[in-house]
Formats: C-alpha cells, sequence, structure tokens
C-alpha cells in the first residue's frame, strides 16, 4: 500500500495486518468462512459478476460522480485515507461522490473495488462522523463484501426493471432476498469496522441517530434512542413481531435502533478494547481459520441474542430455536470438523 500522508487530529490506534474477522459479525464471518472454504467459489462468483460488467459500473461513477482526490473533496479524501491506514487497508480504493439527496454509502466493485457516498450522506455527517462512514465502506471492502454488493446492485436494478413483467422477476426475487438477508448481517459487520476507524463511540452513535433523524443533532438523545431501540425489540404481542419480520423484506439494512444497539454493545464489551489493544486475528492466518470454531461462535451469538431479546416471538420459539442449534453444532462437529486440525484440537 503507498505510504499515507495524513495525520489523524486526534490519536488513534493502528491495527496492522488485521483480519476482517476481528470485527465481522458471527452470522456474517461463518457464511464467508464457510465459503471461502470452498475450492473455486470466489472465482465462480465473480466471473458471474463479470457478466455484469463490473468495468461499466465504474466508468458509469466516473463520467457521473465526483471522485475525491486532494483537489476534489480533500477532506473526505483523507478521511478515507486515514481509515485504510488504520485498517492497514492493502489497497485504497477510489471514493466517488454522487448528487443524490438520500443518505447511502456503497461499496462496490470486484477486481479493483470503490467507494461511493452520496451528498446526501456527506452533508449529514461531521468530520468525525464522516471517519465512521468511511470505515463502514472499507470494511466492505476488506471483508470481500464487494462482489456480493455489487450483484446485488445490479439484481435490484434488473428486478425493477421486470417488476412490470409477468412472473420475471419471482426467480430474481429469491435470490434477491436471500443476498439482501445476508447484506443485513454484513452491515452490523462494518459498523463494527466504522467504529474502529473513527475509534469515537460518539461519533458512531451520531451517525447512525442521524440516518434516522436528520442532522438537528441537539434534538437528538442517545438515552432516548436506547429507549427506542428496547421498545422495537420488546413489542407487546406476536403479531407486532410478525410485522417486524415483514417490514425486512425489500431491506437491504438493519433498522437505524438495531444498528445502534448492536454496535453500542460491542463497543461496551471486551471484544472491541481487546482488538484496540492490539488482540485480534490477523489477515495472515486467515487461510488456517476453522468453520468449525466460525460454526459455534455463529450459533452462541444468536443463542446470546435470543436470551436478550424480549420479542415475545422469540421467546415463545426459544426453546426450540436453541434445541436446532446445539443439534446443528453436535451434528457439524461429528461431520462436518473432523477433517480440520483446529477442530481435532478442540476436542482434544
Amino acid at each position: 500500500m503507498t505510504a499515507m500522508t495524513t495525520l489523524p487530529d486526534r490519536s488513534r490506534i493502528r491495527l496492522p495486518g488485521i483480519s476482517s474477522r476481528a470485527y465481522e459479525h458471527p452470522a456474517d464471518r461463518s457464511a464467508l468462512v464457510a465459503l471461502r472454504k470452498l475450492t473455486g467459489f470466489d472465482t465462480i462468483l465473480k466471473n458471474l459478476a463479470g457478466l455484469f460488467n463490473d468495468r461499466s459500473l465504474r466508468l458509469m461513477f466516473l463520467a457521473s460522480a465526483v471522485r475525491a482526490s486532494p483537489e476534489q473533496f480533500p477532506d473526505l479524501y483523507h478521511a478515507m485515507l486515514d481509515g485504510c491506514y488504520i485498517l492497514d487497508m492493502p489497497h485504497v480504493p477510489e471514493l466517488f461522490i454522487s448528487q443524490n439527496p438520500i443518505a447511502q454509502g456503497m461499496a462496490l466493485g470486484s477486481d479493483k473495488p470503490f467507494l461511493v457516498l452520496t451528498s446526501g450522506l456527506v452533508e449529514l455527517h461531521d468530520p468525525e462522523e464522516i471517519r465512521f462512514v468511511t470505515g463502514h465502506e472499507l470494511g466492505h471492502v476488506l471483508s470481500g463484501h464487494t462482489v456480493y454488493n455489487t450483484m446485488l446492485y445490479y439484481l435490484i436494478n434488473l428486478a425493477n426493471r421486470l417488476a412490470l413483467v409477468p412472473f420475471a422477476w419471482i426467480g430474481l426475487k429469491a435470490v434477491i432476498w436471500g443476498l439482501e438477508e445476508w447484506h443485513r448481517k454484513a452491515e452490523l459487520s462494518c459498523d463494527r469496522a466504522g467504529l474502529l476507524a473513527t475509534q469515537d463511540v460518539d461519533a458512531a452513535r451520531r451517525a447512525l441517530m442521524k440516518l434516522a433523524g436528520g442532522r438537528r443533532l441537539a434534538e437528538l438523545s442517545s438515552d432516548e434512542f436506547h429507549k427506542q431501540a428496547r421498545e422495537y425489540d420488546a413489542v407487546p404481542d406476536v403479531r407486532e413481531s410478525l410485522l417486524k419480520l415483514l417490514q425486512l423484506q425489500g431491506t437491504t439494512h438493519p433498522f437505524a435502533v438495531v444498528r445502534f444497539a448492536e454496535l453500542d454493545r460491542w463497543a461496551a464489551e471486551g471484544e472491541y478494547s481487546d482488538i484496540l489493544a492490539g488482540q485480534y486475528p490477523r489477515r495472515e492466518d486467515d487461510a488456517d481459520a476453522s468453520v468449525g470454531d466460525e460454526f459455534r461462535a455463529a450459533a452462541k451469538a444468536y443463542q446470546d441474542s435470543w436470551n436478550r431479546s424480549a420479542d415475545p416471538l422469540i421467546g415463545a420459539v426459544r426453546g426450540v430455536a436453541s434445541g436446532a442449534v446445539d443439534a446443528g453444532a453436535r451434528l457439524f462437529n461429528r461431520f462436518g470438523g473432523s477433517g480440520n486440525r483446529d477442530d481435532d484440537d478442540d476436542d482434544s
């Protein structure tokens, strides 16, 4: 990676060689590790993405947006460079600013990923919050999400074009729904990457609250937003729980109060401080990552979230779901993990 010439305006801890496994949500991470263990999977997926012409996508933003540089949007450009420095990115991606009042960020591309921030997102956030936003998008790049993001971007656009053609979009919708469900988990991962980039919990909180309520920060309260998150979680009956599930259809991001509560909990627990103290997995060890370990971590994360939740629907199925996860873990240990040295060590 080229040498960085920018200096943060306050001390931040650089995380040399950090693996994306350090911040990935267990549900996101277990799926990615398993996919990467399949020989040739990434190659097949990239070839499929190539059918949509990745080069054409970059050219579209090169023609219709502004590419950040030391001369154009220099503050945004340097914020991205600082994020690259802190996360020790192997390559510095291009950053485009697109005129759009909707606050949105994207990390796209397969061979050479690039970032896109809308003008609405830029105008909404202050400089420290922008560090969180750009760090979030860099997290997508470091995790290898951009291939899947690009597929989802194109498939959603294609489905919208076919919406008026009877039955033409049904097959696409099934794929899109699956990608959207994964993407919602990936967003929780990359919120963590954004926090590692800014290393300012208050800035991360503000950024997520602004996505929900706009830029009038004096009117916002993190304590009250927490209350909203708890109320959303503990709806009065199962009917509202089902409505929550239905409302997720067609969305690529978790709702703002969910993201806020999830990130705040992660920041308050020991994993975030351990990473800043230098205790995190390195990229050089990614090839030795244990699928079994990731499966068990995901199962534990789901069980912990069920135990924390006051949602009546989750309460009704908690015992059944926990039993299913335990059974799945036992089956994986018996049949899926026997060939992995890490799993054998766990059993000894």
